[in-house]
């Protein structure tokens, strides 16, 4: 039997996707919008840094980033435009855009508030830094939680390596992951763990080890993206300088057909790569096409006659009481 073309091929086939996850528990198409709400970054305000994360060009992350509408506007803006394109009804609000929780709890509450009243939206997934989820902030999200809400706390790791987020300038350790996942976990809340493959100094190596760690730490979701140069980062200084070489895509897709083996099949992909407008990318160009990439990982996974969770670990075996 000839091998099935391409078109007739799906990643979620062979991938525990986000997007399959919520039209399974919804049985509809949900799809999240990604919202600025006005909120800045420790690493750039001065209380942990300036200047940012070396890589971070926020306007590459977020299509709201300059001057954000009131979210009300950007939800009615962005459904139509989902819609329109994917026939989509029911949406997860994502609040994207630097550091979500990073605000007083009334802030904070006020600006989810302003997403959940609309009929269209059935939960939140809010994106922060580890370092930047305080008790107060989880017990809010644990009562949208309790209340039917569709809650996901997106967790901005990027490398399990502490030398390399001293590096890149993150401003936070592995610890402050650990405590973060461990504190959500306990109230019950998901946590989607975001993670960079290609960082300064890192390869295949460190992504293998990297995903070890957080699975060990019982994460539901996962995101992972190649580092990308944009414009206006001392990342693209040290591109031009000729002291940061990005992975090429064939290299990308192997090192993300890994990970997809080593992870447990009940753990989610919500993102397996990431794009950067034109405008502002400056390397790798395949950075732009993101269809091309995640085809191409459909492609390996299918040529290695894998899925996920074919090469994970199994489960610790539960530790036996001292007899002694």
């Amino acid at each position: 039997m000839p091998a099935p073309t391409t078109q007739h091929r799906v990643l979620s086939d062979r991938v525990n996707t986000f997007g399959q996850y919520l039209l399974d528990r919804y049985g509809q198409r949900v799809h999240k919008l990604a919202l600025h709400a006005g909120f800045t970054c420790p690493n750039r305000d001065g209380r942990k840094g300036v200047g940012g994360c070396t890589f971070c060009n926020n306007v590459s992350f977020s299509p709201n980033a300059k001057e954000p509408a009131p979210i009300a506007v950007q939800l009615d803006a962005g459904r139509a435009v989902l819609a329109r394109r994917t026939g989509a009804r029911r949406f997860m609000a994502y609040f994207q855009a630097y550091t979500n929780t990073y605000d007083t709890i009334d802030a904070l509450r006020q600006r989810y508030d302003a997403a959940l009243v609309h009929p269209d939206v059935i939960g939140l997934s809010v994106g922060t830094r580890p370092d930047c989820v305080p008790e107060a902030v989880l017990d809010l999200l644990a009562r949208y939680r309790a209340r039917g809400r569709e809650i996901w706390l997106e967790l901005g790791l990027q490398s399990a390596d502490d030398r390399t987020l001293e590096r890149v300038n993150r401003g936070h350790g592995f610890d402050d992951f650990r405590t973060a996942v461990t504190a959500a976990r306990r109230r019950g809340i998901p946590v989607c763990a975001h993670l960079i493959v290609g960082l300064p100094g890192e390869g295949r190596t460190a992504a293998l080890r990297s995903l070890e760690r957080v699975l060990e730490l019982g994460v539901e979701g996962l995101k992972v993206h190649p580092l990308h140069v944009v414009r206006h980062t001392r990342l693209a200084l040290d591109w031009r300088a000729g002291d940061y070489v990005p992975l090429s895509l064939d290299k990308y897709v192997s090192i993300c057909a890994d990970l997809v083996e080593r992870t447990p099949r009940e753990v989610t992909y919500h993102r397996l790569t990431g794009t950067a407008a034109r405008e502002i990318l400056l390397a790798p160009d395949w950075c732009s096409r993101k269809w091309a990439v995640l085809n191409a990982i459909e492609a390996e996974l299918y040529r290695r006659g894998s899925r996920q969770g074919d090469r994970a670990a199994p489960p610790a075996a539960p530790k036996l009481a001292s007899t002694a």
